[in-house]
């Protein structure tokens, strides 16, 4: 099994931004450092917790910083830019990178982000539909490209103005053949999404703040698109993200990770708890999609969706997690606000070195 690292911290208020940015700079240097194999920033533009606007142009300060991790986006929000602008600046930046890049996707789920680009009444789930259309397409054709796909808003074409002996009217291709990996987040529970990555080899990341029994909804749909189109699904493909907390000691690990009124998990939580209530999404916390909302409490999120504890005892509910979810090819570990930097450089440093080489003698791998 493989470790990846997913960075969309909140950053309480009153934290200078330039301060922020670099300490997400800095814990993707040490995932490099520890042999995490890759990493996903995620973006919004008007989130004041969640500060990192574009996670490509965030990434691309990484590249001369790190040696070996992936550098993914999680996710480019294929509603806020047009998507020949995304396959171009992802094939630059693959080259930068050299061929480290992984393209993550998603709609833009953050409604005050779609009021301000002026398409909070889109349907922005179409509109990633047809984007990603697209930017595959662009990146399978050649000049003139003359890409206009049925029902889709986006018309493609270099042919009025091609000029090959002057080199114009050509789109870059991405270093990696055919195409840099594409992930896309999952947060639905039986999402049907998820066919429709497999169907078109895409590979699903299952969001931290799902519940594991809402996680093992994912692999069935992504089998069934791949069989869909005649291939066969590797668990490989699939990432889980958790959010984790390692420690040296139990007490450490329950303050810390939970109990604390300053514990960046409690914080994290405290925050998606108000976030989806507003947006009517509480049935991701939910066991069963008829309980009651006033039945789901921050205390009951804690306690399903943080694991946290000594080494041994996050390798076992790590083990525990995927006995309930089926095996997985990467867990993707949550990075959150670094309110004490010693203490979370030692539980990535942790889960590096010690819970992964447990897990992966555990389960023969």
């Amino acid at each position: 099994m493989r470790l990846g690292y997913f960075s969309m911290p909140m950053h309480p208020l009153g934290r200078e931004w330039a301060e922020t940015l670099r300490e997400d700079r800095a814990a993707v240097i040490l995932a490099d450092r520890l042999g995490f194999h890759d990493a996903f920033i995620g973006e919004h533009l008007t989130d004041r917790h969640e500060n990192i606007t574009n996670s490509l142009l965030f990434l691309a300060t990484l590249i001369p910083e790190t040696t070996q991790i992936r550098l993914g986006t999680g996710t480019t929000n294929l509603s806020h830019m047009h998507p020949v602008l995304v396959a171009a600046q992802s094939a630059m930046f693959d080259h930068l990178s050299n061929g480290r890049f992984i393209l993550g996707v998603s709609p833009g789920a953050l409604p005050s982000d779609a009021e301000v680009l002026g398409i909070l009444g889109e349907d922005r789930n179409q509109m990633f539909a047809e984007s990603i259309a697209i930017i595959t397409r662009i990146w399978e054709s050649e000049p003139p490209y003359d890409i206009d796909l049925a029902d889709n808003r986006f018309k493609v074409t270099t042919q009025k103005t091609i000029d090959l002996d002057l080199g114009v009217g050509v789109l870059p291709k991405p270093l990696q053949n055919p195409r840099p990996e594409i992930v896309g987040t999952v947060v639905a529970p039986f999402s049907k999404g998820v066919i429709a990555m497999g169907a078109a080899d895409f590979h699903p990341l299952s969001a931290n703040f799902l519940l594991p029994q809402w996680v093992a909804t994912h692999w069935p749909n992504y089998v069934e698109g791949k069989e869909s189109v005649g291939a066969v699904a590797d668990v490989s493909d699939w990432r889980v993200a958790r959010t984790i907390f390692v420690a040296d000691d139990d007490a450490t690990a329950q303050r810390y990770g939970r109990d604390d009124a300053n514990s960046p998990y409690r914080f994290y939580y405290s925050q998606m708890y108000k976030k989806m209530k507003k947006i009517g999404r509480m049935e991701l916390f939910k066991t069963h999609r008829d309980q009651p909302d006033d039945e789901i409490t921050l205390e009951t999120v804690l306690d399903k969706l943080v694991i946290t504890g000594t080494a041994n005892s996050v390798t076992e509910q790590i083990l525990a997690l995927r006995e309930e979810t089926g095996d997985f090819g990467e867990v993707v570990y949550a990075g959150l606000d670094w309110v004490d930097p010693e203490l979370a450089q030692r539980s990535m440093t942790l889960m590096a070195e010690s819970v992964m080489p447990a897990i992966n003698k555990a389960i023969g791998s």
